[in-house]
């Protein structure tokens, strides 16, 4: 059974979790908090009681005094470190809550599904002994990307995709209608998707070779526009790049005449 920690600021958001947390048999015990620092003092007291460790915090971002990222910061340097599931109202700290190992990101309002699967990727695990686990962006073969927004998984096509993003073991993957965190590092993106015509441009940018309209040298600096965006290319990979483009050039060229 999961011990819980869970924090927020606001006492409805607070008991409408506590409520879902009740309702999953997964979960064992909860402990509640109105804010960071009295977090941090529940988790002390538990130590200090003997009691077991909690096992996740579903953790509020935005509060005053200490946030909840940097709660999480304070949590990450604990000898044993809980899961963390942030539970949020806002989309913009997606980033940094994923830079910081969280098993997941709840947008409010909570659905009662999303929220299941939350509790269930927690305790998957928990009993398996590990941290949060790098999820493949893409199954093996597949051309589909399953991405969540607001709660719902959509599969997006690798061939709506014109460049991915590094954040550190997370990419944020960008298509001409938005773009999308996913929980993979680029270079395992680059691996699967070689296939897909996807190239290595800069140790951030994993580009489709189809979507790149321009390459310009500009006082050393080597660069390739894709759509608005102008990308950096690295001296690395500057050499693969333009041999790709050159080919590319001479198959368009051959199938013209």
């Amino acid at each position: 059974m999961l011990r819980v920690l869970a924090v927020d600021d606001e006492e409805p958001a607070l008991s409408e979790l506590l409520y879902l947390l009740d309702q999953d048999p997964r979960v064992g015990s909860v402990l509640p908090a109105l804010e960071a620092t009295e977090a941090l003092r529940t988790l002390s007291r538990a130590v200090e009681g003997g009691a077991d460790a909690v096992d996740v915090v579903f953790l509020d971002i935005n509060m005053p005094g200490l946030n909840g990222l940097e709660l999480a910061r304070l949590l990450g340097g604990f000898a044993a470190p809980p899961l963390i599931v942030f539970v949020t109202a806002h989309e913009d700290f997606a980033v940094r809550a994923f830079d910081l190992k969280a098993v997941d990101y709840l947008l409010k309002p909570l659905r009662e599904e999303r929220f299941a699967e939350a509790v269930r990727r927690v305790a998957e695990l928990t009993h398996a002994g590990q941290g949060p686990r790098v999820q493949p962006a893409v199954p093996p073969g597949g051309g589909q990307v399953p991405v969540e927004l607001g709660g719902v998984t959509r599969f997006v096509p690798v061939a709506d995709i014109a460049y991915a993003e590094a954040h550190g073991d997370y990419a944020r993957l960008h298509t001409p209608r938005g773009s999308h965190l996913v929980r993979v590092p680029l270079s395992t993106l680059e691996e699967q998707w070689r296939t897909h015509g996807f190239v290595r441009i800069h140790r951030s940018h994993l580009v489709a070779l189809d979507r790149i309209e321009e390459l310009r040298l500009d006082g050393g600096n080597l660069t390739v526009r894709v759509g608005h965006r102008v990308l950096p290319v690295s001296r690395r990979n500057a050499r693969e790049l333009r041999d790709l483009l050159a080919r590319r050039a001479t198959g368009t060229a051959a199938r013209a005449r």
